[in-house]
């Protein structure tokens, strides 16, 4: 059965590589090639310019071309992690690999350059010679020592920053993980002693590093497959490793492993036996980082020394080491302020982000992608998960500082706050469009009431809040349902102190609850009994209650559950104020701007009334966003040319907003291609009323308007706010069952939000 899973999985890596296209890379142009200008401006005789402008000043050439944000990853084979010395022709699907997750991760455009040279002097004259296609050099699978000679003559040389991963990015992540860990168990740098098994140049780099971080020199044992590295040893020996020799009459591992603190193996399988471990301290740190089968396993080492912590270089295992939380954002940071070498401080500015961030609370991106783990700091979780959207902002600003303070920034930042919140915005799509929302909601105080308060993302939701507003969330669920899913889950709110509870089992209000129901409600078929049974089960209607009696100032619910089922006891409760829902708008977050669909739940078939105040009300919340409206009202119909269907209901809805004389500009009714095509819609109808291409869509039909917002959320890469629930005066709004915490967090924004404006 194993033999059958490997095959598959071979074939399955196999088929990753082959399908639909060859390899993992492609390149795309970035401006328009359509017509003859625009060949003109891109290549003869437009080009020129740009040319003429670097010849004169090097430096512009960050700003007429992709350089500044290009990395070339360079490699010639001889040790592929896993596989070895297999030529630079076989190790290109690495490289490949490694240019996918600067991509991914940081937004960088690779190169992978595989070079068919094994002596290191002339490697590095070839990897010199690149230095004016690439804004940095990132080193790859280059065997020890040869990698510390091309380096070395690479960083001598070269004005653009020159990283080998294998050692620094790995002595980055360990440097981070040590720190952690010893924070776990209450251990210093300068008192612990290390034993380490691999002298190669990720070895040799991450002990370094660990002397950088304060690791005193004389407390470090470093051993490899011949035993002690030891003074006066000849047998493989090099100066980098000569730097750690110990002056002892010790040989073995054996012999240096008593009372070590520490081991940090970086070798090869089973090169740590339990007996082994039983003999080093109290609470002991291990690193068995070999791949894919580490110095020693997990279960091993639990089973002599409970209290160990642990690390990996697997995935399968908690607290992976993994290089990929280090140089994509390392690099980011190196490049956005021109450096010119990526030195100490940088790099421990690295490690220190890294570290920090395991300490926080975890978000809710990371643990949608690792579901079923458990991310709260501990034995368990040293350092952050590779898919954790914060590393880019706080690791990359952190190195981007520590360039500017040491004088290697040739393009200093002004605002280091500025520049991390753009990387936020880089990483999460809705944070530009949000921000006016978010500083609004900042300055206003608003209760905000979530029904279901014991669902994860509510919870990691309400931690966020915390952070990013100045709101108290009110959570409906029982007390010790939060509270075991909180710990569950790494979060730290607690009720009293960051929010406000109702338990539906137990309230101290749950008298005035029912009888207020009951009153909203007593001749809609509404018993007392019936009253107080819904008040301790329906989640949403406590909520709205809550709402109607200034008990909070909005709710949200719907993370479950039927919209229009939510909707209907809104709408019971404060649909008593005159506040009847005009529609569901959903804000999607596009790669060329925003655009707003409406209605996409309220209404099935609504009536021209219905659908003007649809257009009114998506006006109007698009100014929330800083977005100018223009209102296309969309239908199968277009400017009349079919008499009945939507179209008909469309026209009367035009017919009433140019009787209101509206403040913002609207067209209709027409197809969703004329709406966005400002140049077929003047062809069609040469006096229309809209400039440019429409940011509001008003269907006339709710399967019209949940299908555009779906193909665009699914296929057309789209990020939905919302759904936004207009008309009711900012108190409540009905989600969907597909919302993020990302989600919640934006709705709460919304909702947090002075209403008086927006309706």
């Amino acid at each position: 059965m194993d033999e059958d899973r490997k095959q598959s999985a071979r074939e399955a890596a196999l088929a990753y590589h082959e399908f639909p296209t060859p390899g993992k890379l492609e390149v795309r142009p970035t401006k328009p090639m359509a017509n003859g200008w625009d060949l003109a401006r891109a290549y003869s005789p437009g080009v020129a310019e740009a040319c003429v402008e670097i010849a004169a000043n090097p430096a512009e050439a960050s700003r007429y071309t992709a350089r500044g944000n290009l990395v070339a990853v360079v490699t010639n084979g001889t040790a592929v992690l896993g596989l070895g010395n297999i030529g630079a022709l076989a190790s290109k699907p690495v490289m490949e690999g490694k240019a996918v997750l600067f991509k991914k991760f940081a937004g960088i455009d690779c190169f992978d350059i595989e070079v068919d040279e094994s002596d290191p002097e002339k490697l590095a004259d070839i990897v010199c010679a690149l230095e004016p296609s690439f804004g940095a050099i990132n080193l790859e699978d280059i065997k020890a020592p040869d990698c510390f000679v091309v380096e070395k003559i690479c960083r001598e040389r070269m004005g653009i920053p020159v990283f080998h991963d294998d050692q620094h990015g790995t002595a980055i992540v360990v440097g981070a993980a040590a720190t952690n860990a010893l924070h776990v168990v209450g251990k210093a740098f300068e008192d612990i002693k290390i034993v380490s098994t691999g002298g190669g140049a990720a070895g040799i780099a991450c002990l370094n590093m660990l002397l950088k971080l304060g690791v005193k020199r004389e407390n470090v044992w470093l051993c490899d497959v011949h035993g002690l590295v030891y003074e006066g040893r000849e047998e493989d020996m090099n100066p980098q490793k000569a730097a750690f020799a110990q002056k002892s009459d010790k040989r073995t591992l054996a012999e240096v492993i008593d009372s070590a603190d520490l081991f940090l193996g970086l070798s090869g399988p089973k090169v740590l036996s339990a007996e082994l471990v039983a003999k080093m301290s109290k609470r002991p740190i291990i690193f068995a980082l070999a791949n894919p089968t580490p110095e020693i396993m997990p279960d091993e080492v639990l089973a002599v020394a409970p209290d160990a912590v642990m690390a990996t270089g697997r995935s399968d295992f908690p607290n992976q080491v993994n290089n990929v939380l280090c140089f994509p954002f390392i690099f980011r940071g190196a490049l956005d302020v021109g450096a010119t070498e990526i030195n100490d401080e940088m790099q421990i500015a690295c490690v220190e982000g890294i570290a920090e961030l395991a300490r926080a609370t975890t978000s809710a991106e990371a643990a949608a992608a690792y579901k079923g783990e458990q991310l709260t700091f501990g034995a368990q979780y040293l350092i952050p998960k590779p898919f954790d959207p914060r590393l880019s902002a706080i690791v990359s600003s952190a190195v981007a500082k520590a360039a500017m303070e040491t004088g290697v920034a040739t393009r200093p930042l002004a605002d280091i706050e500025g520049y991390k919140e753009k990387l936020n915005q880089s990483v999460f799509k809705s944070a530009l469009l949000m921000r006016p929302v978010f500083e609004t909601a900042k300055k206003a105080t608003r209760r905000i009431i979530f029904a279901e308060g014991e669902d994860e993302r509510v919870l990691r939701a309400t931690q966020a809040i915390l952070q990013e507003t100045v709101e108290r969330p009110i959570l409906i669920g029982r007390p010790e349902v939060i509270e075991q899913r909180c710990e569950r889950f790494g979060i730290t709110i607690k009720a009293d102190r960051d929010y406000e509870l109702i338990n539906p089992e137990n309230d101290p209000r749950y008298r005035e609850y029912w009888e207020s129901y009951h009153g909203l409600m007593s001749r809609k078929g509404v018993t007392p009994d019936l009253a107080r049974a819904i008040m301790r089960t329906n989640t949403t209607a406590i909520a709205a209650t809550a709402v109607h009696l200034g008990h909070a100032d909005s709710m949200i619910c719907g993370t479950f559950g039927e919209f229009r089922w939510h909707l209907n006891y809104v709408e019971q409760v404060l649909g008593c104020q005159e506040r009847y829902a005009h529609g569901a708008l959903s804000l999607m977050i596009l790669e060329d701007g925003p655009l707003f669909i409406a209605d996409t739940h309220v209404h099935q078939l609504p009536t021209p009334e219905q659908i003007a105040e649809a257009a009114i009300g998506a006006a109007r919340h698009a100014a929330r966003f800083g977005v100018e409206p223009k209102v296309a009202l969309c239908s199968q119909s277009q400017f009349g040319n079919q008499a009945e269907g939507s179209g008909k209901r469309i026209r009367a809805a035009i017919a009433l907003l140019d009787a209101g004389k509206q403040d913002f500009a609207y067209e209709g009714e027409m197809n969703v291609d004329a709406a966005l095509d400002a140049g077929l819609r003047a062809r069609l109808m040469p006096d229309n009323r809209l400039q440019g291409s429409a940011n509001i869509l008003i269907f006339g039909h709710a399967d019209a308007a949940s299908t555009a917002r779906n193909i665009l959320k699914m296929k057309g890469g789209g990020l939905e706010v919302g759904p936004i629930l207009m008309g009711m005066g900012n108190k409540a709004h009905v989600v969907t069952q597909g919302i993020t915490a990302r989600g919640l967090l934006n709705m709460a924004a919304i909702a947090g939000t002075p209403v008086e404006d927006y309706g």
